[in-house]
């Protein structure tokens, strides 16, 4: 394809081509950007969370309410947002230098790793059926340790210890820092 004006056609001289850099020169802002759709979806779902929060019908008046983990939850997202903001404004993803110029004008190499999205989706099926006949702290437990292994851990026993820890301190947090019960499954009449 020639990038040349029928003016310089006819007097015999030539017009430097344009490059794919130059060529998108009006989107320049957005090269490496578009990733900002994240925080826009977590702040959209934190604008949501805190409509629903500052709407809810609250019965009597114990401290703390029941908006005072939610207030935490959404107070977080927005923190979220911003650091990640922030964080894509200051230095914007582009291509890989190391890439061919063949494979930058195609556009980005996508990647996506099946088996973790496979491990991690399989252990959250297998924590939702789980959790009703194993109870919380084993299902959590499992949930945690295929998470770990999915992204990459190799330490079985420590991850499982860690995960049987944290599980157990969320069941006692719901008990009795909450009065809320999850569900214990087998384990029932032993907590």
């Amino acid at each position: 394809m020639s990038t040349q004006t029928p003016d310089a056609v006819k007097a015999g001289g030539s017009q430097p081509s344009i490059s794919p850099t130059q060529a998108s020169e009006p989107n320049r802002f957005w090269a490496g950007r578009s990733e900002l759709i994240v925080p826009a979806l977590v702040l959209a779902l934190a604008g949501f969370l805190t409509w629903q929060t500052a709407t809810m019908q609250v019965l009597g008046s114990s401290v703390p309410g029941p908006q005072f983990f939610p207030t935490i939850v959404c107070v977080l997202l927005y923190a979220v947002v911003i650091a990640h903001t922030v964080q894509i404004l200051r230095s914007p993803r582009g291509l890989d230098e190391s890439t061919s110029e063949s494979d930058q004008n195609a556009g980005h190499t996508m990647y996506s790793d099946w088996k973790t999205v496979g491990m991690v989706v399989g252990g959250v099926a297998g924590f939702i059926l789980l959790l009703p006949v194993a109870g919380w702290i084993i299902s959590a437990a499992a949930l945690f340790w295929v998470v770990a292994r999915a992204l990459g851990s190799k330490r079985a026993l420590f991850d499982v210890s860690i995960a049987v820890l944290f599980s157990s301190v969320i069941q006692l947090a719901f008990n009795a820092g909450l009065g809320l019960n999850l569900p214990s499954g087998f384990l029932e009449g032993l907590l």
